[in-house]
C-alpha cells in the first residue's frame, strides 16, 4: 500500500542520518531527530521546568513587543513561522488587529513533524476561523517554496524558541540568506535568540534536576530502535551537557557507560566505555555577535528588545 512505502521511505531516511552520523568520529545524531511524538512531548515539558528560563522569558518579550512589531506593517500581512509544531507563539502577532481587523491575514506555519502542523491547522480553524492557513510539513533548512501571492502587502517570516542557536555560524548564515530570498523583496524577520550568560544559568537549563531533558536525549535511541531497527539499552548512556566557551556553545552528548555494540539498520555500531554522541548544539549569542551575522545573511537590524535580566532578546530584522 502507498503508505507502507511512505513508511519505509521515512524509516530509510532515519537510519540513513543515523548511521551518517555514527559512522563520523566523534559519533554525532543530528538533532532534528529529536522530535517524533514522544520528543515533541518531551520538549514541552522541558519548557515548562524552572530551569528552563527561555521560554518564559521569550513569552514576556513577546507579548510586550507584538503590538510595536504588527504596527510597523501594512495590512493584511502574511506571517511565516519557521519550525512552527505550536502556535502559541505566534498567537501574540495574530492576534494584533488595525481597526478591528486582524494584521495578518495568513500563517504559513513549517515544521518537520506532520502530525503537530495537522493538530495546529485544526485549533487555528476552531479559534481563529478567518485566518487563513497553508501548513509547509518541511525542514526548514531546506530551500521552500512559500505560498505567497495571497494579496498580503507584506511578510513577516518569525523563527522564535532560539532554535537560530542550533545552528552553526555557517548554517545560521545560509539560513538566513534563505529566508531572504523565500520572502522576498520588503520582507522582515523577527528572530529570538539567546544571549551569552553565566554557564551557572545555561548550564541547568540542559540538564535539569527532573531529568526530563535526559529523557528527551536518551528518546533518540528510543526512535532509532523503533524507526531504525537498532538495539539500543537507551540506559546504557548517560546525558551530559556541557559548556563550549571556545565555541560560545552548550552542547548535549550521550555517553556510553560501558563498552557496547549497537545494531542500526543492520550496521554493528561500537562504543568504548565514556565514548560520547554529540546529539545537540546550542549557540548562545552576543547582540553585536547576532547583527554581524544577521548582516552576513543579508538583514539589517531594526530593532532589538532584551529582558531586563538580559538574559534572552528579540530582534526585527529587515531586508
Amino acid at each position: 500500500m502507498p503508505e507502507d512505502a511512505v513508511l519505509a521511505a521515512a524509516a530509510d531516511s532515519v537510519a540513513s542520518l543515523a548511521l551518517a552520523g555514527l559512522r563520523a568520529r566523534p559519533k554525532t545524531l543530528p538533532a532534528r531527530l529529536f522530535y517524533d511524538d514522544a520528543g515533541c512531548r518531551l520538549f514541552y515539558r522541558i519548557t515548562e521546568l524552572p530551569e528552563y528560563y527561555l521560554t518564559r522569558t521569550e513569552l514576556a518579550l513577546l507579548a510586550q513587543v507584538a503590538a510595536e512589531v504588527a504596527a510597523m506593517l501594512p495590512a493584511p500581512a502574511l506571517l511565516v513561522e519557521y519550525g512552527a509544531s505550536d502556535e502559541t507563539k505566534a498567537g501574540f502577532l495574530l492576534d494584533q488587529r488595525r481597526g478591528g481587523v486582524p494584521v495578518f491575514a495568513a500563517y504559513v506555519p513549517i515544521d518537520v513533524a506532520a502530525p503537530a502542523l495537522d493538530a495546529l491547522q485544526g485549533r487555528l480553524a476552531r479559534a481563529r476561523p478567518e485566518l487563513r492557513v497553508w501548513p509547509v510539513a518541511a525542514d526548514f533548512l531546506a530551500p521552500i517554496a512559500l505560498p505567497l501571492g495571497g494579496g498580503e502587502r507584506a511578510r513577516l517570516g518569525f523563527f522564535p524558541g532560539s532554535t537560530i542557536g542550533n545552528l552553526d555560524p555557517a548554517q545560521a548564515r545560509l539560513f538566513l540568506a534563505g529566508v531572504r530570498r523565500a520572502l522576498g523583496p520588503g520582507g522582515r524577520l523577527l528572530v529570538g535568540v539567546d544571549l551569552r550568560k553565566d554557564p551557572a544559568i545555561l548550564l541547568p537549563a540542559y540538564d535539569d534536576a527532573a531529568g526530563v531533558t535526559a529523557a528527551f536525549n536518551r528518546n533518540l535511541l528510543v526512535r532509532l530502535n523503533r524507526e531504525a531497527g537498532a538495539t539500543f539499552d537507551p540506559l546504557a548512556f548517560d546525558h551530559r551537557a556541557l559548556w563550549n566557551a571556545e565555541e560560545g556553545r552548550i552542547e548535549m552528548h550521550l555517553v556510553s557507560r560501558r563498552p557496547q555494540a549497537v545494531t542500526v539498520a543492520g550496521e554493528i555500531v561500537r562504543f568504548a566505555a565514556g565514548e560520547m554522541i554529540h546529539t545537540e548544539n546550542s549557540y548562545k549569542h552576543s547582540l553585536s555577535g547576532f547583527a554581524g551575522l544577521a548582516a552576513a545573511g543579508g538583514w539589517r537590524t531594526e530593532r532589538v528588545w532584551t529582558d531586563p535580566a538580559g538574559l534572552f532578546s528579540v530582534h526585527l530584522l529587515g531586508g
